[in-house]
């Protein structure tokens, strides 16, 4: 086994027996799943093991901070062929346990069965703390909508692999691993948050399920967003890509996004948007064309 896997101070049972036995303090559990089939949502040849298993952990974990929680285990299932080295699955597994140590979680169980094509099932438990969920229904007309952490560098480094290109080298690493600002979602929530998600579709999109969610209209400003100079630069050499469109509508960086009233948005977070009676999103007031970035269409 993995050093590190199923050991904290919320862990009465750990990997091992039929099942893990985990602490609750707050007395309610925030619980999420996502699955991952490799050639849709990771390659390997494009990724290590070790940078695999802190992505499919990642969405998880920021999954747990967008309800205003702090991750506190996680499950993992992998389904592979019979002659997966086992080499690879031991730095999968690392990756998973590095990954889950950026927030105090540990991997506390799975399962292993045969299956080609390769998939993962990643299931994250969190802990309230005390603390009320920011759910996406909350909105109001009136709040602002701020961002916190990267936006459009996993979908800049989808575009590189995706040209068979292996730099700008940080677009890429951003792309293998994204770096979600996990404690600002329990931030967010003792900031008074009214509706929060983390950002794994695109960021109008995600917006459209707490504009949906609350009953509301939510309006972007464009102005609000510097495009960073790597994106300029793989726009250009990709044919005239609209960089923009990376920062608006490109999934996988797991930002956190949030609506507060105004006055309330803490330090670290950038106001994008605001909040009015109405429904859907707009950009700069115009409806945006949104390529998808969802998993099932």
């Amino acid at each position: 086994m993995i050093a590190g896997l199923g050991d904290a101070p919320d862990i009465v049972v750990g990997p091992g027996d039929d099942a893990a036995v985990v602490r609750a303090p707050d007395g309610r559990v925030v619980v999420t799943t996502d699955m991952y089939v490799e050639g849709r949502h990771f390659r390997r040849d494009w990724s290590t093991a070790h940078e695999i298993g802190r992505r499919v952990v990642a969405a998880g974990l920021a999954d747990i901070a967008a309800m205003g929680a702090n991750a506190t285990s996680v499950l993992v299932a992998l389904g592979a062929s019979p002659d997966l080295p086992t080499e690879w699955a031991d730095e999968l597994t690392a990756g998973l346990r590095d990954e889950c140590a950026e927030v105090g979680a540990v991997v506390v169980g799975g399962d292993v069965v045969r299956s080609d094509p390769m998939v993962l099932t990643v299931t994250a438990l969190g802990d309230l703390g005390g603390r009320e969920p920011v759910t996406r229904a909350g909105a109001r007309p009136g709040d602002v909508v701020a961002v916190r952490g990267r936006l459009g560098w996993s979908a800049a480094g989808l575009a590189v692999l995706s040209r068979g290109f292996r730099t700008p080298r940080v677009l890429v690493e951003a792309h293998r691993r994204p770096t979600p600002p996990y404690a600002a979602g329990p931030q967010a929530a003792d900031a008074g948050a009214t509706a929060m998600c983390d950002v794994s579709d695109g960021l109008v999109q995600d917006l459209g399920h707490i504009a949906a969610g609350s009953g509301v209209a939510i309006d972007v400003m464009s102005a609000a967003f510097e495009v960073p100079a790597p994106f300029e630069q793989v726009a250009a050499a990709l044919g005239g890509a609209d960089p923009l469109q990376w920062v608006l509508a490109g999934g996988e960086d797991h930002a956190l996004a949030a609506t507060f009233g105004d006055g309330d948005v803490p330090d670290g977070w950038q106001v994008v948007g605001r909040v009015a009676e109405g429904t859907g999103v707009t950009v700069d007031g115009e409806p945006y064309e949104i390529p998808s970035w969802d998993s099932f269409r």
